[in-house]
């Protein structure tokens, strides 16, 4: 139970969170430009999903429910680099979440309940969606996209008839998405195991110069568990686990008496790692191979983690914040309030109060630029066909970024969005305007949540980045 001593460091607390919130060192760090290394493969596959969905519904005359689709084909995006299995997990479980949002949303439209209970439910949806992909470790865009797909259905589904063509769509696009994300197995069934040993490597490399050496024995671990996933040859699983055993050993050594030798011995294999190949022996790599762990169950481990603590929190405070902006934004008089309910849940998608804080800024900037963008492509009338192929750039744009910079991948994502909208009803350039104001909304109210509801023990946002 509080005390009255308590209430006040809870205040301070809060009031330090909200004043790094609004420091210039901040709002400047938030411009940084990460480095990202083999974003250009998955961006295509996922742009070529969704030109698949759209052409293919184009074709047969749906343009208006081929948002639908391409929001089931995204499911693609939240898979990088996984080896198979996990990749049909992952994707195939967005894919079902999408499609179940879609049934969500249009339900919700259905039963006719008045605005403000459809935001307290949609804020509740968001609760769930947050709460099944943390639990479920998947990352990609987030849970901001099975909300977009239910609000999305809650104004399109006016009858019955309707929500079934939306959830149809959304299932076929869902199915187009995974065996898109599928395909390039077939050739490169070793590139995921490959990446991450190169990447295990690369982390290695950086050790003596300054790196982390806690960073590089986790991706040591995280390769090792990728070829666990991957392992069917045993040769093959020997080569990069042995590469793997002698990367753990150099790390040891140099730990003990700073002997470079054996890091710079074993790092050389790194170029020969990143060539996009099916496979091909890692000469020299003849070493003794630790054991493989053993994969870890998708299923059992995510329904394992929805009962965690911080799974429950996470999503309360979702809950929280979408449910507070979209109230907010219905009672000023903003058009579109279920848009700052998804607003508020896509700052709060921040690990830490510090990155809530950095996605939240770079959200609302790219929000604006985009918006702007968004308004001129929509004031030239463009038709079908050039929207569908203005979207598919746009997203390959935004997965391109999405590593990078979160604030440019918005500036891609929502000219995007607002071009979706667009095939399923007529919107104008205003819209760009609404977006950017549920957008401040939105952000706004996630922060507050965030700065009010941070942990006691997350102290990071006390000290201001230079």
């Amino acid at each position: 139970m509080p005390t009255l001593a308590a209430a006040p460091s809870r205040l301070r607390h809060t009031r330090g969170a909200l004043a790094y919130s609004v420091s210039a060192a901040v709002w400047r760090r938030s411009f940084r430009v990460r480095s990202a290394d083999a974003t250009l493969a998955v961006s295509l596959r996922v742009g070529l999903a969704a030109t698949v969905v759209l052409v293919a519904f184009g074709l047969a005359g749906h343009a208006s429910i081929a948002g639908f689709a391409l929001l089931g084909a995204l499911s693609s995006a939240f898979s990088r680099h996984e080896p198979l299995r996990r990749t049909a997990h992952k994707v195939g479980f967005v894919g079902a979440a999408v499609v179940a949002s879609v049934l969500a949303g249009g339900l919700i439209a259905l039963s006719g309940i008045p605005m403000w209970a459809q935001i307290g439910v949609m804020a509740l949806v968001s609760g769930v969606a947050a709460a099944l992909l943390q639990a479920f470790r998947v990352g990609g865009p987030g849970p901001v996209i099975l909300v977009f797909a239910a609000t999305a259905a809650v104004g399109f589904t006016g009858t019955g008839t309707q929500l079934g063509v939306a959830v149809g769509a959304a299932s076929l696009g869902a199915a187009v998405g995974l065996g898109v994300a599928l395909m390039p197995f077939a050739v490169l069934p070793w590139g995921p195991a490959r990446l991450a040993t190169a990447r295990a490597l690369s982390a290695l490399c950086r050790v003596p110069r300054g790196g982390d050496a806690a960073e590089a024995r986790a991706a040591i671990v995280t390769a090792r568990e990728k070829l666990a996933l991957t392992a069917g040859s045993a040769a093959r699983d020997h080569d990069l686990a042995a590469l793997l055993a002698e990367a753990e050993v150099a790390l040891d050594r140099w730990l003990h008496d700073g002997d470079t030798s054996r890091i710079d011995a074993v790092v050389g294999h790194e170029s020969e790692l990143r060539k996009t190949k099916r496979h091909s022996p890692i000469l020299g790599s003849d070493g003794e191979a630790a054991a493989l762990p053993r994969p870890a169950s998708f299923l059992a481990s995510g329904v394992a983690a929805l009962g965690a603590r911080d799974v429950a929190t996470y999503a309360g405070r979702v809950v929280l914040a979408a449910a507070v902006a979209g109230w907010l934004a219905a009672g000023v008089g903003l058009d579109h309030p279920l848009w700052a309910s998804m607003g508020a849940m896509a700052a709060m998608q921040g690990i830490s109060y510090t990155h809530t804080v950095e996605r939240g800024i770079q959200r609302l900037l790219g929000n604006v630029a985009g918006a702007i963008v968004a308004a001129a492509l929509i004031a030239l009338s463009l038709g079908f066909w050039q929207t569908a192929i203005v979207i598919a750039v746009l997203q390959i744009g935004a997965e391109v970024m999405a590593a990078r910079n979160y604030g440019l991948c918005t500036l891609f994502v929502t000219p995007m969005a607002l071009l979706v909208v667009g095939l399923g009803s007529t919107v104008g350039p205003e819209i760009g305007v609404s977006r950017v104001l549920d957008t401040v909304v939105g952000v706004v109210i996630g922060i507050l949540v965030a700065a009010v509801t941070v942990s006691v023990t997350d102290r990071a946002h006390l000290t201001l980045p230079a």
